[in-house]
């Protein structure tokens, strides 16, 4: 048996070092499998005690329940054999039975009876043990405080807090949790927040805290009108329990906030993704009706907001039957909304009926009082879709225009989608347009066979228009004027060119746009633009305007591919001029040129043409073609600066590719970063941490899930979580080694130990900067990662005196100086002046602080100046030098003019200064001005 038992000891290892969750699990459950078959009680019991606290923290009541009653009765029988705690720094035995009453209270499968002697053998073990009643008082508090007994509750919680705390009790930040969330419920909204915050300011945590402590006080910040912190501490509650289906209840509380504070749309979609937590855990059925009762109430505001018919998505799963009974069909919101709260209501009864009151009743009771509850605390993460500009044709004439609107745009998926009612026109020329127009279409695709087949009846509607010429042509060329590009049709198009001057002018229009095409294809660009002038002047010749502005686009991406943006320019503005241009040449003209305007750095114009190019693609009932089209203002928009705007258009896109099907993780990731950009961290910390999931789950390439992990954690940071962006940090660091991007690798660890630092763990910070600076130094390629590095090294050692600073500021320096950054060299010299100063090495660090100013204040930037300047004045004074450093606050508060804050420090330093010079007059004038 002694390999079973080394893999047996090899399991427990893992188990320890392996975070909670499904992972964790199975290797739980793999090692009480193998302890029953080796034999040995003894293990298993060491298994089994791992097993009920996982399941605990997976929400596994059965098996919690089950795990825990086989350890109790072992160590009942044997205690030295199976004693309370196994030493794996887990909770004992009975710690875990705090868990049990709780679990029994959470359905009303259990009886009353069934929790008290739960409870009352919890004290006798506890007595017997010699343990202090901590731990009991807090499980009595709790039944009594679910059950509705709220004299009890209070009683105890007085007893509670007056009972010496001991290795049983609550942990600071669960305690202070319970207690907030019995305050919510029993009106004490400002002993309930100053509780969490207690928790907040300590930095106590534990496994569902602190999301479930903000979660509990959402309604009472907005009661107190404190909205910017109710919106602060959802965004930060949800994103921690989001993940975790043993949160459904904290996840509730979240959705009840949304629905009172106008985000109908966000409680929409946070129902959605977690309905089917519902199945999660068939014994929490507590977490069940406040699920249930929260869902009802967010879909109730959903229906008010006009949007009750709205369907749910996964509402109809099978296995959520049981909680809403059958139903033909996707559930409407309304609809949903009515059979949440019947199926809230009949569970509350069960708990009612067990419990002897009224409690739960109550708390249905208590949550429709917020039907008029109405907060303004805008959330921008969700929108419910706007409903297409453009009303469904009604008649073939109408749908023909769609087509070919779609079709001179290039959106192939509408095009073909309005065809079938298109082709119902009775009008032989006009279904001859359409023919070809889905000839094409399917020669794209690579369907030749298909396009084939619909050339006899292209000839037919040719002919029954007058225009034999052209049928005989196609009957002649096959596919070749549709785009086919095989040898046997280049050498067509080459023959009917040649040969074809008794053509109509429209047909020899089409065989030079024809063959233009293959040209461009092949990146023969001026052989293209000779054939694209060519079959202009022909369809000009016919009077057909249509297909002139179809050659003059083609021959802008001709030129793009030629000349360059600049060289097509004019031509695009040329064709935007015109009066008879049609919507769908209009659009693709517009994105053109935004493009263009884009690569010449006119971002702000090039949006401009990208809305305009989605406002026509609306209008034209388009769907999957205005994704790309929002994402490509959202882009043209962010990179103007104006990331509000980037917001809106990327969230569009999104919702439009979510819609279709498809995947929006990359406008996701756009639409995250966009948000950090203006303003909105915590939100986009949220989003951020959805897509790296996703990419994770869908194996995206390191380097990319590096990136994201990087902005998630800028986030993070942003947003005042500090703690989890040197993880995140950290992972992105990982990341990028993995994908051995090594200058990526430096600078995520360059911030990582920037936070470090912030928090007082220099040595750590060093560490990494260290290891950062090694890692960079091998890559002279990305000077800004070097410099960077190296800079932050630099000032960590200069924070130490450490003279290796000034070896770290010459390289940086040096690199500066080769790639002509001046910014960064008056950055780096203002890194030294503050070196030097540290060392007392007074002109030197004066010298060193002026050259800074001088080069902020060259490139215009009058802060920096006005620092570094700050900086020698300041060396000056404490060298005894007043008199040196009178001139030199003056100059900062030149400097610091239109920096209020800056001029008023210097105002009143150069008080001090001046007053110790005797200059009792200059001195208050000094202080005037920073009072003005």
């Amino acid at each position: 048996m002694a390999r079973p038992k080394k893999q047996f000891a090899q399991l427990l290892e893992e188990i320890d070092r392996t975070p909670w969750g499904p992972q964790e699990q199975a290797l739980v459950a793999e090692a009480v499998t193998l302890a029953q078959e080796i034999g040995d009680d003894r293990l298993e019991y060491q298994a089994r005690m791992r097993q009920t606290a996982s399941a605990n923290m997976g929400g596994v009541t059965d098996v919690m329940l089950n795990s825990f009653a086989w350890c109790l009765a072992r160590h009942d029988a044997d205690p030295a054999r199976f004693p309370l705690d196994i030493g794996n720094g887990g909770a004992d035995l009975m710690w875990q039975f705090k868990w049990m009453a709780s679990a029994l209270r959470s359905s009303p499968a259990f009886s009353q009876d069934q929790i008290a002697a739960v409870l009352d053998d919890m004290e006798d073990h506890y007595r017997k043990a010699g343990l202090g009643l901590s731990g009991v008082l807090t499980a009595r508090f709790e039944d009594a405080w679910e059950a509705g007994r709220m004299e009890d509750a209070e009683r105890l919680r007085v007893q509670l807090e007056a009972t010496p705390r001991d290795d049983y009790s609550h942990c600071d930040a669960c305690s202070r949790s319970q207690v907030a969330g019995f305050f919510v419920d029993t009106d004490r909204d400002d002993e309930a927040i100053r509780l969490v915050e207690e928790m907040l300011e300590g930095g106590f945590s534990c496994g569902e805290e602190p999301e479930h402590a903000l979660s509990r006080v959402l309604l009472s910040y907005l009661r107190a009108g404190r909205h910017d912190e109710a919106k602060s501490a959802h965004l930060r509650s949800y994103r921690l329990a989001k993940d975790n289906a043993d949160n459904l209840a904290i996840v509730a509380n979240n959705v009840v906030f949304c629905a009172v504070t106008g985000n109908e749309a966000r409680a929409l979609a946070l129902v959605e993704r977690h309905l089917p937590w519902l199945t999660h855990d068939g014994l929490n059925v507590d977490a069940h009706f406040a699920a249930l009762s929260a869902f009802a109430f967010a879909l109730d505001r959903v229906t008010e907001a006009g949007h009750g018919s709205t369907p749910v998505r996964g509402a109809d799963a099978t296995a959520l039957r049981g909680f809403f009974g059958d139903h033909d069909g996707a559930w409407s919101a309304a609809e949903l909304a009515a059979a949440a709260w019947a199926a809230a209501e009949r569970i509350g009864a069960d708990f009612d009926a067990r419990d002897g009151g009224g409690a739960h009743a109550q708390r249905l009771e208590h949550l429709r009082g917020l039907a008029q509850a109405r907060y303004d605390v805008p959330i921008r993460s969700d929108a419910f879709a706007a409903p297409s500009a453009a009303p469904a044709p009604t008649d073939p004439a109408e749908w023909a225009h769609r087509a070919m609107s779609f079709g001179q745009y290039g959106a192939e998926q509408e095009t073909l989608e309005a065809l079938p009612h298109a082709l119902e026109i009775d009008d032989p020329a006009r279904r001859a347009q359409l023919l070809s127009l889905q000839i094409g279409l399917l020669v794209a695709r690579g369907k030749a066979d298909e396009a084939r087949d619909l050339l006899p009846e292209r000839g037919a509607e040719l002919r029954s228009a007058g225009l034999d010429a052209q049928a005989d042509l196609e009957t002649r060329a096959g596919l070749a004027t549709f785009g086919a590009d095989d040898a046997e049709d280049v050498a067509t198009l080459d023959r009917e060119l040649a040969t074809g001057d008794a053509l109509p002018a429209w047909s020899r229009g089409d065989l030079a746009l024809s063959r233009a095409a293959l040209h461009l294809r092949a990146q023969e660009a001026d052989a293209a633009l000779d054939l694209a002038e060519r079959a202009a002047r022909e369809f000009s010749a016919d009077g057909d305007a249509r297909m002139v502005n179809t050659t003059t686009l083609f021959a802008v991406a001709a030129l793009l591919e030629k000349d360059g943006p600049d060289a097509a320019a004019g031509v695009v503005d040329g064709l935007l001029s015109q009066d008879d241009v049609s919507p769908g040449h209009r659009a693709r003209a517009l994105e053109v040129r935004a493009r263009i305007r884009g690569g010449q750095g006119d971002f702000a114009a090039g949006a401009a043409d990208a809305d305009e190019a989605c406002r026509i693609l609306a209008d034209l009932g388009a769907t999957s073609a205005l994704a790309p089209s929002h994402l490509l203002a959202g882009a043209l928009w962010e990179d103007a600066g104006e990331a509000d705007r980037a917001v809106s258009r990327y969230r569009l896109a999104a919702r439009i590719v979510t819609q279709d099907g498809g995947d929006a993780t990359g406008v996701d990731f756009r639409l995250g970063r966009a948000m950090l950009s203006a303003g909105d961290a915590a939100e986009a910390a949220e989003l951020l941490s959805d897509v790296l999931q996703r990419e994770e789950q869908s194996d995206v390439p390191a380097g990319s899930r590096g990136l994201t992990a990087t902005t998630l954690a800028q986030a993070l940071a942003s947003s005042g979580e500090f703690g989890q962006a040197v993880g995140a940090y950290g992972y992105a660091a990982e990341l990028y080694e993995s994908a051995e991007q090594g200058a990526d690798q430096a600078v995520a660890l360059n911030e990582q130990a920037k936070i470090l630092a912030r928090f007082g763990e220099e040595d750590d910070a060093i560490a990494l900067l260290e290891n950062a600076a090694e890692i960079v130094r091998r890559h002279p390629d990305a000077p800004g990662a070097v410099t960077s590095v190296l800079h932050s090294l630099g000032q960590a050692y200069a924070g130490r005196r450490d003279d290796r600073a000034f070896v770290l500021f010459d390289e940086v320096e040096a690199v500066a100086r080769e790639h002509e950054a001046t910014w960064l060299l008056a950055d780096v010299t203002d890194s030294r002046a503050r070196a030097l100063a540290t060392l007392e090495r007074t002109d030197e660090a004066v010298a060193a602080a002026l050259t800074a100013a001088d080069g902020f204040a060259a490139l215009g930037d009058l802060g920096s100046a006005g620092g570094s300047e700050l900086l020698a004045a300041r060396v000056l004074a404490g060298a005894q030098r007043a008199t040196d450093a009178v001139p030199v606050y003056r100059s900062v508060l030149e400097h610091a003019a239109e920096i209020p804050p800056l001029r008023q420090v210097a105002a009143l330093e150069l008080g001090d200064v001046l007053e110790g010079l005797g200059r009792t007059a200059e001195a208050a004038e000094a202080r005037a001005l920073a009072e003005g």
